[in-house]
């Protein structure tokens, strides 16, 4: 009896042992396992920072985005090289759509005016003569470009443009006369032609005969473009 009760005070001093090793009387437990370290971030290209030039828009129709010739052949683009070239701090924004008209132009000219744009080269309205737009629409609309613009506190520079003979002499020219006319109703600087040098001149011009300057045509053009607008720059 005694040896019996030997060992079962021995089992519960061990019991007792075995419970105390828990916290609050519970047993212990094992730590969780420590977690894989976290792989490191893949690098983030920062964003170029926003081109805080004052802004040139050119704003018009294909005759601006440049149809036929590549991005860097048309005319803004070899305008912002020679804005580079020359010293002067100008950031050049395409804002040419093809096939647009002067009505177009200035349905979307809020998109133009939210660049907050120094200057704005108005190049619109050889599609309205090719559709055969009355001329005092072309007029109209263009005004309005002009004065919303202004109002905006934006400097219009304004591309004069002709019409082909075809469309019949009347025509052809009160449709050249509405840009000196704009122009000297708002006092802007004109480019008298903007294709002057270029228009009808075969090895200037796309082989498709669509009327539109090749990357030398483009050249010429900027050369119009530049004459006027340098006046009006500032380094």
């Amino acid at each position: 009896m005694r040896r019996h009760a030997l060992i079962s005070m021995a089992t519960l001093l061990l019991v007792g042992l075995l419970s105390g090793c828990g916290a609050a009387g519970r047993p212990p437990v094992a730590p969780p396992a420590p977690e894989p370290p976290a792989a490191a971030p893949a690098p983030v290209t920062p964003a170029p920072p926003p081109d805080a030039r004052p802004v040139i828009a050119c704003f018009g129709d294909s005759l601006t985005a440049g149809l036929g010739v590549s991005e860097k052949d048309n005319y803004p683009s070899q305008l912002q090289r020679r804005l580079d070239a020359e010293g002067y701090n100008y950031h050049v924004v395409n804002l040419g759509i093809s096939g647009d008209t002067s009505a177009g132009g200035l349905a979307r000219l809020s998109e133009a005016l939210s660049l907050k744009p120094r200057v704005m080269i108005l190049e619109l309205g050889p599609n309205d003569g090719l559709r055969g737009t009355p001329v005092s629409e072309t007029e109209k609309s263009l005004a309005k470009i002009i004065e919303q613009a202004q109002a905006a506190g934006v400097t219009v520079v304004l591309a004069g443009m002709q019409m082909p003979p075809n469309l019949g002499p009347d025509y052809t020219a009160a449709f050249a006369q509405v840009f000196p006319d704009l122009a000297t109703r708002y006092k802007l600087p004109l480019i008298p032609f903007f294709l002057e040098g270029v228009g009808g001149v075969r090895e200037l011009n796309a082989a498709d005969g669509s009327g539109h300057p090749n990357a030398a045509g483009y050249t010429i053009v900027t050369t119009n473009v530049w004459k006027v607008l340098r006046p009006l720059l500032q380094k």
